[in-house]
């Protein structure tokens, strides 16, 4: 009887098995001929780093548990103890957090970057920095990157540069085609795009790198499971459906409240008053994602009695489901920081950040509408 399924199974198993001897043999000796080990490689884990490897145009991918996993990885395919690494200001705190608390106590150092300055970063550089870490738009105020000049500039400096494109997805921006040496996504977020799977992918621009890649996944064991990597390739197979609608009601939600009287400030590529407006036109293929901020009084009260009548924006601190939803930047992502550099990022008491959905537009407004009133 032969089975040919249209879709990969799950190989939801820790461990294949070998004839003898000489299939065991033929493992070690023609890399990628057989599975022996699940950390090692699956079919699943390979079928979903080798989609995102074809989508970003890279030369290798490696899928992991986490994006935080995926951030670690890239980092220590680059760098050893006495390196040091250069990051955008505003980061997203779980990878400044990285940074400080855990790298640092593995000799690796760290220096950040305001975004005004990422494309001077002479001023910057030490003898042992090796790599730039950026993101294509920032969490949470959405500034976005010039990453062909930002690549140009590292690459003049001798360094590596890491993009986490988890905002824009390859649906919009495609680093390594820009110049960027590593790719990293939180496939948790647009890749999957359910809220119902943790998971991240680094993409590698060269072989070596991919090769490093793959080293480190196996030896650290930041392997991502069967189901979580089969879960993520379904997901995958409607991102760009999902990214042209999340980003048709992104720029309708932001446009609308721009008009509102309670609200002090939207922060969205899309818009034309945006800062990058250009920029994210023309490295977003004229989308800009579901991704926006708004400025509300700065009183926690003003902010809460705002959650408790949205019905369609729960607040739940995570991004990029198909649901709507908001999060508040000064409690979860950027807790940790001090006033002062809350206050220099622009992280205040009335910014909320809304993850918006692929629901019905009008629904949407509907809410909003009805919550600021």
């Amino acid at each position: 009887m032969h089975i040919h399924p249209k879709i990969t199974p799950i190989y939801q198993t820790s461990v294949f098995k070998f004839e003898d001897l000489n299939e065991l043999e033929q493992y070690f000796g023609e890399p990628g001929s057989r599975y022996m080990y699940s950390r090692n490689g699956n079919p699943n884990s390979d079928e979903l780093a080798e989609a995102v490897n074809q989508w970003e145009g890279g030369a290798g991918a490696i899928a992991t548990g986490s994006g935080m996993a995926a951030i670690f990885a890239a980092i220590a395919a680059c760098c050893q103890a006495g390196d040091h690494v250069l990051c955008a200001a505003d980061i997203y705190g779980g990878s400044s957090s990285l940074l400080n608390q855990e790298l640092s106590r593995m000799g690796i150092a760290v220096t950040y970057v305001p975004f005004e300055q990422l494309y001077e970063l002479g001023q910057f550089v030490q003898p042992t920095t090796r790599v730039v870490l950026a993101e294509t738009m920032s969490n949470p105020l959405l500034r976005v990157a010039d990453l062909q000049r930002l690549a140009t500039e590292c690459h003049q400096q001798g360094l590596k540069l890491i993009v986490d494109n988890t905002f824009a997805s390859p649906v919009l921006t495609r680093p390594l085609a820009l110049g960027a040496d590593l790719v990293m996504h939180s496939v948790t977020k647009y890749i999957a795009g359910h809220s119902d799977v943790t998971a991240g992918i680094v993409v590698a621009a060269d072989p070596e790198l991919a090769a490093r890649l793959k080293q480190i996944s196996i030896l650290y064991g930041l392997t991502l499971s069967p189901m979580e990597s089969w879960l993520a390739v379904r997901g995958l197979k409607t991102l760009r459906l999902r990214m042209r609608e999340h980003s048709h009601n992104a720029l309708a939600i932001a446009r609308f409240l721009q008009q509102q009287p309670a609200v002090r400030a939207v922060y969205y590529p899309g818009l034309a008053d945006h800062p990058q407006h250009a920029l994210a036109q023309a490295q977003g293929g004229g989308l800009f994602g579901g991704m926006l901020s708004l400025l509300l009084t700065d009183e926690a009260a003003v902010v809460n009695r705002f959650m408790h009548q949205s019905q369609r924006f729960p607040f739940a601190p995570s991004l990029a489901g198909v649901d709507s939803s908001m999060s508040y930047p000064l409690g979860t992502s950027h807790r940790y920081l001090t006033p002062e550099q809350q206050e220099q990022l622009g992280i205040s008491t009335g910014l909320v950040r809304l993850s918006v959905g692929i629901e019905p537009v009008e629904e949407l407004l509907a809410d909003l509408e009805q919550a600021l009133r």
